[in-house]
């Protein structure tokens, strides 16, 4: 499985992931995931992408490109890999494209998880992290149930930041859809069903 995950902030594309990880054993590899462990590090990149990040904006291409090729070198990814959150845009996509050519690495299929804008602002704004593991919850919950840390509302998940995020998914994600589809490996799903139903539906559109 060597698959790219497409979709707007907060269609779903982490949870997917996670499942589809959990089940095959493949790498997860999540851009969003690499940065906030560089922010929380405090390492230089780190510095420059939470500037980035706390205004809704997307990283620059030179600060994620090298990051995620050495990813993929790593052990875990040598058995399959979902990418989530990568490319960006269709210059980052023909870097890809370029970098698995070179790789001998042939991409399965890039699956859109779509969802209605305005079902992104609210679920993006009644949602919670938890500072210290990461864990995604609902607007109630104030305590982790996975390690018991403090749950807080990420800045970028807050209303105003959500609108601007989706303005740049739009313009600069988007036509990453026009990019797959014509590579013939684009596949849709509706991301507004549950999340049971999605994810059966990701697995049926992957033949598992």
């Amino acid at each position: 499985m060597k698959i790219v995950l497409l979709g707007g902030p907060g269609a779903g594309k982490g949870t997917q992931a996670q499942r589809l990880v959990a089940e095959f054993g493949v790498a997860h590899i999540s851009t969003g995931d690499l940065l906030r462990a560089a922010v929380k590090a405090g390492t230089p990149l780190g510095k420059q992408a939470k500037s980035y990040m706390d205004k809704g904006q997307l990283v620059p291409d030179s600060l994620v490109v090298d990051l995620v090729k050495e990813r993929l070198q790593e052990e875990d990814a040598q058995r399959g890999f979902i990418l989530d959150g990568f490319p960006r845009n269709t210059a980052q996509a023909v870097t890809l494209d370029s970098e698995l050519n070179t790789m001998g690495i042939k991409l399965d299929a890039a699956i859109l998880i779509d969802v209605h804008p305005d079902v992104i602002v609210k679920r993006l704004s009644s949602r919670r992290t938890c500072k210290k593991c990461g864990y995604t919850g609902g607007a109630d919950m104030e305590v982790c149930p996975r390690c018991s840390g403090e749950m807080y509302q990420r800045d970028d998940d807050k209303p105003e930041t959500i609108q601007h995020r989706l303005a740049v998914y739009q313009s600069q994600t988007a036509p990453l859809v026009e990019h797959y589809k014509g590579h013939r490996i684009l596949k849709t799903v509706n991301g507004e069903q549950s999340q049971d139903k999605v994810y059966q539906d990701i697995k049926d559109l992957l033949n598992l």
